[in-house]
């Protein structure tokens, strides 16, 4: 290759990194900008693994329902371990947490793996949820284990939409409607017909002493 080629070569190159590097300045690490989903929070201590944590709350923003804590706890260790709590730092809202059947503790058996959140899995509710996290934040999350201890780790916290809908809260309950006018009115309208229908032989009464004094007469 001649000496005009390979120069040829190497402007091109150095044009070609110069556009990828300035078009990844432009982007930043935002991860609308790069089209790219955030992965989930993660992290380990000893043999306990946590993956795809997050806080997920009502799906619409006024809803003051509860939130939910999801993710997957993997055991890698030699000996079950119990998730005996879950805390929120900074809060002061409880965590109820429930196994995928019936009562008792949330077990993590060895070797094995407990998925909280979606149906048929354990659960871990957040009372007061809205109060307690905000869409769009990072909430610091803490994993009480029997025998690891503490594993925390910052959450993202996201409404029950979109590829989070399944796994979310149950949506608070409506009230009843109201029906004040409908069920008072019938029996307060039933009643002086009543009277009304019976007072006609009482109006037959009211005449025999018409018809007496019309004897007399």
């Amino acid at each position: 290759m001649s000496r005009s080629l390979r120069h040829g070569a190497l402007a091109a190159t150095a044009i070609a990194f110069s556009i990828v590097s300035l078009s990844a300045c432009a982007a930043g690490n935002n991860a609308e900008t790069l089209k790219v989903r955030p992965d989930n929070a993660a992290t380990s201590v000893g043999t306990i693994k946590v993956q795809n944590a997050n806080v997920i709350t009502q799906a619409e923003p006024e809803a003051e329902g509860p939130a939910v804590v999801v993710a997957t706890l993997f055991n890698d260790g030699t000996e079950d371990e119990v998730l005996e709590g879950i805390t929120l730092p900074g809060t002061d809202v409880q965590v109820k947490l429930q196994p995928a059947k019936g009562k008792g503790p949330v077990e993590i058996p060895a070797g094995g793996r407990v998925v909280l959140g979606g149906k048929g899995n354990a659960s871990a509710v957040i009372e007061g949820g809205r109060e307690a996290a905000q869409d769009g934040n990072v909430q610091q999350v803490v994993f009480k284990l029997s025998r690891t201890g503490d594993v925390g780790l910052g959450a993202n916290v996201v409404p029950a939409t979109g590829y989070y809908k399944d796994f979310g809260p149950s949506a608070p309950p409506e009230a009843p409607a109201a029906t004040p006018s409908e069920t008072p009115e019938s029996p307060a309208a039933g009643t002086p017909e009543s009277p009304a229908a019976g007072t006609e032989p009482q109006g037959g009464a009211a005449g025999t002493p018409e018809t007496g004094t019309g004897t007399h007469g």
